[in-house]
């Protein structure tokens, strides 16, 4: 689960805390705009709008006044455009503090008691949707780091598209415009951010967390240009891979149809690939006709193919 949930009245507050993930060799723009995501992208899984943030920045000592304000000014375009309060935090430099991780942050959303989606409120029956597909960090950051290695094997296009890759890793749209069409009995009941291990981990723990079992069809699950091809040149699997960007949801039958065709309104590619069974019936993948049981890949396989990569490449 990407969030937790405190009922106070007639009031529900979703929070969830996580580190201020900043990557210089992204650049600080992108850095800084990848890790307010990071952070507002959980809470939104709440199906609640985000509304306050308290952030933490211990610092490395190098860190330059301009690095420092392009980062800062980023968060803070970023969050205005959510309409987010930075409430409270902290900044200071510290010897022994390095990036990536260079602080921590707590958002949160308030809303109605009756407004929020769980996997508690998940049902049998209910339709599994997948946005983006599999593999969008990954490839994201592939793309970014080497970009020189895309341009030598696959062409100028082909490098400059898997760039656009980078500002999908967000789920910050894709929830929201999945919510605006209606939540629980009417639509959205469950949202989950596919993060470490992908696709196929996000699936085994959505199903964990509601306590059901479910039913993938995998020739179903849509996929972004360019991902593929990465994938296959850094040898790695995209469904067992992070996925920041990719959003899994469960909805009610009847709002399938239109949450797809809401998101793909606003750009973002979705398709339902699957629905929630009885636990007894295990959680299932179909792939080329077959069934088969869909285990949890406990390992992403992006982190040693990318760090192997920095050493063969150098990212040029």
């Amino acid at each position: 689960m990407d969030v937790g949930i405190v009922e106070i009245g007639d009031k529900a507050v979703a929070l969830t805390t996580d580190p201020v993930f900043i990557v210089p060799e992204y650049g600080f723009k992108r850095a800084a705009w990848f890790a307010i995501h990071i952070l507002i992208s959980d809470v939104v899984t709440s199906g609640l709008k985000p509304t306050y943030i308290a952030i933490d920045l211990n610092l490395p000592v190098e860190i330059t006044e301009e690095e420092l304000k392009t980062v800062w000014e980023v968060i803070d375009k970023e969050c205005k455009k959510l309409d987010i309060a930075i409430v409270c935090g902290h900044t200071a430099r510290y010897e022994n503090c390095h990036y990536p991780m260079v602080g921590g942050a707590t958002v949160l959303s308030v809303g109605d008691k009756d407004k929020y989606v769980s996997p508690a409120l998940i049902r049998k029956g209910d339709k599994i949707i997948i946005t983006k597909g599999p593999a969008i960090e990954a490839s994201g950051i592939f793309a970014t780091m080497f970009p020189g290695l895309l341009r030598e094997k696959f062409g100028d296009d082909f490098a400059q598209e898997a760039q656009r890759l980078f500002y999908k890793m967000s789920v910050v749209e894709d929830a929201l415009t999945s919510c605006s069409v209606g939540i629980r009995e009417n639509g959205v009941t469950a949202m989950h951010d596919a993060t470490e291990c992908g696709i196929w981990g996000g699936l085994y723990e959505i199903a964990q967390a509601s306590g059901y079992g479910l039913v993938i069809d995998k020739e179903k699950i849509v996929i972004e240009p360019c991902v593929k091809e990465i994938c296959e040149l850094f040898k790695i699997d995209p469904y067992k891979s992070i996925s920041e960007g990719t959003l899994i949801l469960t909805c009610k039958p009847h709002k399938s149809e239109e949450i797809v065709t809401t998101l793909s309104k606003k750009g973002i590619l979705a398709s339902i690939v699957g629905e929630i069974v009885n636990l007894n019936q295990g959680i299932i993948l179909i792939e080329e006709g077959k069934e088969k049981e869909l285990e949890h890949p406990r390992v992403d396989p992006f982190w040693d193919a990318f760090y192997q990569a920095l050493k063969e490449y150098k990212a040029k």
